[in-house]
């Protein structure tokens, strides 16, 4: 039988209204015994049923919820019904060859990460309730989606909270980690174990689309290119030039490769250099560009560091848009949380007026349709992306 959660009078609301997390400072007092890991219940403090997830009392977020019907057991046709629902989804919004299959909270299943890159998958699991399903989460994959490959990416820091070690490597026979796939017309070498997160940022597909039409005949400059996505996108697109740049020599030579796999080497190039430093001196020799792509790295993952990040957030964009030609095009974004919507436009506006440029708004775009954003789950809402005529 399920232990049962009571949570505090007066901070209910949150969790009634579909948030799925449940912080240790709601919860005022429990029946029965439990272990970390385990499923419990919910209710409020008239003892109204809120829900059922896992509970770990390592955590601030003490309890994450899986499901709102009572009945419903936590088992695995409850992941069969919670992929089907998620893979449903996907067909109907997006391109599935290569897409985020589950996205946590989302999709109803806190705490998991599954990207799907042709027939092979990444799963990264974030918390020790979630962990405990692991091998019925393999075995779905393996015969209900003919899986060719399974590897692990839960190599994150966030796993020590729950008391879990970061791991990665196979769930499923060993495979060549370098993977092929094809988005938006253009053909990369995803890096399964070792790339950034689970290998590659699917979540900015649509955006990377949507700079095509900007790009026609132009000269463009794609800064924290990483793997040179938003490069190739633009070359794809016919650009005139691509220059992408990056701090990291890694990520320039598998940008590279990737050109010549397109067919792309005479017009999209790539250099190693530190944006911040060089952006500046570009400007100062007066060189620039008919469009400036901006994909910075997060530069801030909790609150307490939302002020140095605007300050970095600020500084780059004021840079960026000096490298922009009169009537040109910039994209910028962030791919953090706790840099709000309204943050960002407020630092970019900061920015544009320091730099005495005018900017006239052509989109603001937010992560692909695979990422979707659960208005009762604020975390899932992370990456804004503006595009912009400059003046």
């Amino acid at each position: 039988m399920s232990s049962k959660f009571y949570l505090h009078k007066g901070k209910n609301k949150r969790a009634e209204q579909g948030r799925p997390w449940i912080y240790i400072d709601e919860i005022n007092e429990y029946d029965g015994d439990y272990e970390n890991g385990d499923i419990v219940e919910v209710y409020n403090h008239k003892g109204y049923f809120i829900g059922k997830g896992y509970i770990n009392d390592q955590s601030k977020i003490t309890i994450r919820i899986m499901t709102r019907d009572i009945n419903e057991e936590i088992d695995r046709d409850f992941f069969l019904k919670r992929f089907k629902d998620a893979f449903e989804y996907r067909k109907t919004v997006i391109d599935t060859s290569s897409c985020r299959f589950i996205f946590g909270e989302a999709d109803f299943l806190p705490g998991l990460t599954i990207d799907k890159f042709e027939d092979y998958y990444v799963i990264q699991i974030s918390t020790l309730g979630m962990d405990k399903y692991r091998d019925i989460i393999v075995d779905i994959l393996l015969k209900e989606y003919n899986a060719k490959g399974i590897y692990e990416r839960s190599d994150i820091k966030t796993r020590e909270i729950e008391g879990l070690e970061q791991v990665k490597g196979f769930l499923s026979e060993p495979f060549d980690t370098n993977v092929e796939i094809i988005e938006n017309g253009v053909k990369y070498i995803v890096d399964l174990e070792n790339g950034q997160k689970t290998g590659f940022f699917l979540d900015q597909k649509e955006n990377r689309a949507a700079i095509h039409r900007i790009c026609k005949d132009k000269d463009v400059l794609d800064c924290f290119t990483h793997t040179g996505s938003f490069a190739l996108n633009a070359g794809i697109a016919g650009a005139k030039s691509v220059l992408g740049i990056d701090v990291s020599e890694h990520a320039v030579n598998c940008a590279t490769k990737n050109a010549e796999l397109n067919g792309l080497e005479d017009v999209v190039k790539f250099e190693c250099h530190n944006a911040f430093n060089v952006l500046g001196d570009w400007s100062r020799e007066g060189r620039e560009f008919d469009v400036v792509i901006l994909d910075p790295p997060a530069f801030t993952k909790s609150r307490n560091t939302v002020n140095s990040a605007i300050r970095g957030y600020k500084e780059i964009n004021l840079r960026g848009l000096k490298m922009v030609k009169k009537g040109g095009y910039f994209a910028t974004c962030s791919c953090s949380h706790y840099m709000t919507e309204e943050l960002l436009k407020k630092t970019v506006a900061e920015a544009a007026h320091d730099a005495r440029r005018t900017l006239r708004q052509i989109e603001c775009r937010t992560q692909s349709s695979d990422h979707p954003i659960l208005w009762n789950s604020d975390e899932s809402y992370y990456l804004k992306f503006f595009i912009f005529q400059v003046f």
